[in-house]
């Protein structure tokens, strides 16, 4: 080994034969070096290092060999003092891989943070210089981190400003870091140079992921609040171009201009800017920031002002100055009103309502009134107006009329009624309007002759809903107009000209029924009564149900007050013809106008026949209180026994609760007859319908009409109905239903009270064995014969029975035997006072009556 011998320095061990021999048979293999420098790597520093040298001496071009060489050493001087030679030693190896290596970036990166970490300045940014220049371009942005963050820390703004210019023009997407490096240096004027240039490039992208707007704004903040530095832009025209581009955000961008000009000292400038941005902006929330901004500012001004003066003294041109400061802001908030006007209408300059209270706001100015309404009528286009543009001309009309000025009032409306509105009905309201001015000042030719004009028909007649025509074509068919026209021939018209203006709207087809009911009355004030009527008919005809309701209403009422049973069959005619297709909400006046058409001036039984007609023909709601004046009226004119019929009739067709209180007074009717066994016959019938435990006041009064006029049997059969029916409620699935999701407190047949104490127990089960014991108990309580019952006739006198009340009842029904079934099925009283009252005298016909006879 001649190399080794060379270098007595070097000291080999008998374990370092076999490398050594190795790599004498293979000099130009890395991985025999390797195994070796592995074996080596716990010996002595300098006996590596001499085996990294042979080996790199041997094969200069091994990446592997010099990336590990150089970690190596790097490895042994760390944590040394940067001032020690073997920091030297260790670039020079540096400088020598990069003879070789100059086209590795991880060898270049390693040696230029080597360098940064020994503070040389000047040689990393030369070494940082080669290794952009040794290296392709591709492989630049691994070296410009690292480069960046080294100029970045270095204390040369200057240094830094040049390395970032060179490193964005290989990437311009980065100029956001640049821009924030300036501003934390202070170099704000290019800051703002950089960042107008990206605001101006719309291809760039934020890697931040602002927006351009955002940009914007950061712009307009940084050149506003820094007037000073900032001196290579014309920051008024950036702003102002922004004001063109971003037209949402008008109100910052103003705002920053002002403050532009207020931090540069140029407070008239910026005053200026406020004023014209309260005159521009569109939008309630731009103005609310350039409007508080304003006044802001002022007040700040003022302050400083008076904090001046305070300090120097009184002076007469100072306190001038102030006082005219105080007068302008002053009139600043005065005028916040109008300027906030202004806004809404520069956003929509076709809204009525605002320019109605732009006039108040101008109340007391004549002169800015008359000049508000003039730009008013010119500007709002009455087919895109928000209101009714014709109020605008009426209220200019009647502000002339106020100032007593009626000929230029009359000019207005003359323009007025000239303009295409959208809507017919806003051109009628102008010549209304002008009439109603007319008769004010008690012109009352001249009101006639507006409204005739208005209603002349015109040269090309159009319909009335016809948009593709000028309202003043359509407007001789406006209600409104013939209205107040009719009104006017009324009151100052003769009878001839009101007729033939109430038969021109007939004619037209545009009246309503209140205006036939207007013309009919007109024309029974002057006597013409069957003028009237037909003109009744002629509305009748007209109109369909329910419109003519009030016209048949009126003109039947009319008829009978006027012929009354003279003309009975015109006056049948009539109600038959109204009641022909007459809906059953409407029927129930009619038929009780008929009825009592027939009970004054016709027949008894046409008027039931008409009640009868009535209580099917009215809606069912309404049934239950037709019903009632039917048996009301039956009773007055035939009879309370004529009402028999109706009430069965009633009972049949009216629903269950009504049905109940028809069967109880059915019921009542006849026990003052003395009709016990029908009436217990009615009580048996409704029943049927009677749940006990939601009706209890219906077995109630059928158990004391059984007291007062039964026996122990008929109370007996009582009970076992009752409970019948109570079994056949409880059988009915839906009824149960119902009853448990109910579960009122005053409720009998709920599951606690079925079986107390056996909330487990599945309740349709519980249900049902309450049914067949219910069942069993009624077969039990049927009624057994008896040798003597005594049962009350429908034909007992009062004699006959007053005798049975003094004699001794065999069967005398004891109250207290029947406790116990009576607590199961309500709980009645123990003790019952039987009553006695005397049997009206109607009731017996022509009985012979005794004076002493009483009745149960």
């Amino acid at each position: 080994m001649p190399s080794l011998t060379e270098k007595p320095e070097v000291i080999f061990e008998e374990d370092d034969l076999p490398y050594e021999e190795e790599i004498i048979r293979n000099p130009y293999s890395v991985k025999c070096w390797m195994r070796y420098i592995e074996y080596k790597q716990n010996g002595p520093k300098s006996v590596l290092n001499m085996i990294y040298e042979r080996a790199l001496k041997e094969l200069p071009g091994s990446y592997k060999l010099w990336y590990n060489y150089l970690r190596e050493r790097r490895k042994q001087v760390k944590g040394r003092c940067i001032t020690e030679p073997a920091y030297e030693e260790i670039n020079n190896c540096h400088e020598r891989a990069l003879v070789f290596m100059h086209k590795m970036p991880r060898i270049w990166l390693d040696y230029c943070q080597f360098l940064v970490s020994q503070c040389k300045i000047t040689r990393s940014r030369r070494t940082f210089d080669r290794a952009l220049r040794a290296l392709p371009i591709t492989q630049h942005p691994r070296i410009w981190p690292l480069y960046l963050r080294f100029a970045r820390n270095l204390p040369l703004p200057e240094t830094a400003i040049r390395v970032y210019r060179r490193y964005l023009k290989l990437s311009p997407e980065n100029a956001e870091e640049y821009i924030d490096y300036l501003r934390s240096v202070s170099r704000l004027d290019e800051a703002a140079v950089r960042l107008a240039a990206i605001v101006n490039d719309e291809s760039f992208v934020s890697k931040e992921g602002k927006s351009n707007y955002q940009l914007w704004h950061e712009l307009c903040d940084l050149i506003s609040q820094n007037p000073d530095k900032v001196k290579s832009l014309n920051v008024g025209a950036i702003i102002r171009g922004g004001l063109t581009r971003f037209t949402d955000q008008l109100g910052k961008l103003w705002c920053s201009l002002a403050d532009y000009y207020i931090r540069s000292g140029h407070l008239e400038k910026a005053r200026d800017v406020y004023e014209e941005a309260v005159q521009t902006v569109v939008t309630v929330r731009d103005f609310t920031q350039v409007f508080d901004s304003y006044a802001h500012t002022e007040e700040t001004v003022i302050a400083a002002k008076m904090e001046t003066t305070a300090e120097m003294g009184q002076d007469e041109e100072e306190d001038v100055d102030l006082e005219l400061r105080l007068a302008r802001f002053e009139q600043l908030i005065a005028r916040r009103p109008l300027l906030l006007n202004s806004v809404l209408l520069r956003q929509n300059p076709h809204n009525v309502h605002e320019w109605h209270k732009r006039v108040k706001l101008y109340e007391g100015k004549p002169r800015q009134i008359i000049n508000t309404y003039t730009e008013a009528v010119q500007t709002v286009d009455p087919m895109k107006a928000t209101g009714k543009p014709n109020s605008l001309w009426i209220a200019f009309a009647k502000f002339y009329e106020e100032n007593d000025q009626l000929d230029d009032a009359r000019t207005i409306f003359e323009k007025a009624t000239k303009v295409n509105y959208k809507q017919v009905d806003e051109l009628a309201g102008v010549w209304c309007e002008y009439g109603e001015m007319e008769l004010r000042h008690e012109n009352y030719e001249q009101a006639l002759h507006i409204l005739r004009k208005a209603t002349a028909i015109p040269s090309k007649k159009a319909e009335y809903f016809d948009v593709s025509e000028p309202v003043q074509n359509r407007v001789y068919k406006s209600l409104k107009v013939w209205s107040m026209l009719a009104d006017l021939e009324e009151s100052l018209g003769t009878f001839q000209s009101t007729k033939a203006v109430y038969d021109r709207i007939i004619d037209l087809r545009i009246a309503t029924p209140q205006i036939i009911i207007n013309y009919a009355m007109f024309l029974e004030e002057h006597t013409y009564f069957e003028e009237s009527f037909k003109a009744y008919e002629r509305g009748i005809s007209l109109f369909r149900w329910p419109n003519v309701y009030d016209i048949w209403n009126t003109y039947l009422t009319k008829f009978i007050d006027r012929y009354g049973g003279k003309k009975l069959e015109r006056a049948r005619d009539l109600f038959e013809q109204a009641l022909d297709g007459c809906p059953a909400k409407y029927a129930k006046t009619i038929y009780l106008l008929y009825a009592k058409l027939e009970e004054e001036f016709g027949l008894a039984r046409h008027a039931m026949a008409v009640y009868e007609r009535a209580t099917e023909a009215v809606e069912r709601t309404e049934r239950h209180h037709m019903f009632n004046i039917y048996i009301k009226r039956a009773a007055e004119i035939y009879g309370v026994t004529h009402t028999r019929a109706i009430y069965q009739k009633a009972i049949e067709v009216l629903p269950d609760e009504h049905s109940r209180e028809m069967c109880q007074r059915f019921a009542d009717m006849e026990s003052k007859l003395g009709e016990i066994d029908r009436a217990r016959a009615i009580y048996s019938y409704c029943s049927q319908i009677c749940d006990p435990r939601m009706t209890p006041v219906f077995w109630q009064t059928w158990k004391e009409f059984e007291i007062r006029h039964g026996n122990e049997d008929t109370i007996r059969e009582m009970l076992r109905i009752k409970r019948s029916v109570q079994a056949t409620y409880n059988t009915q699935v839906n009824f149960m239903s119902s009853q448990m999701l109910k579960a009122t407190a005053n409720a009998t047949g709920t599951v606690s009270d079925l079986a107390p104490g056996q909330s487990g127990v599945d309740d349709m089960k519980m249900l049902e064995q309450k049914a067949q014991q219910l069942a069993a108990e009624a077969e039990q309580d049927k009624p057994r014969p008896k040798d003597k019952i005594l049962f009350v006739r429908s034909d007992t006198s009062r004699s006959e029975l007053a005798e049975l009340a003094k004699q001794a009842n065999p069967d005398e029904i004891d109250i207290d035997d029947e406790d116990d079934e009576e607590e199961e099925d309500g709980g009645e009283p123990d003790e019952v006072q039987l009553e006695q009252k005397s049997v009206p005298t109607a009731v017996f016909g022509g009985l012979k009556q005794d004076s002493d006879a009483t009745g149960c």
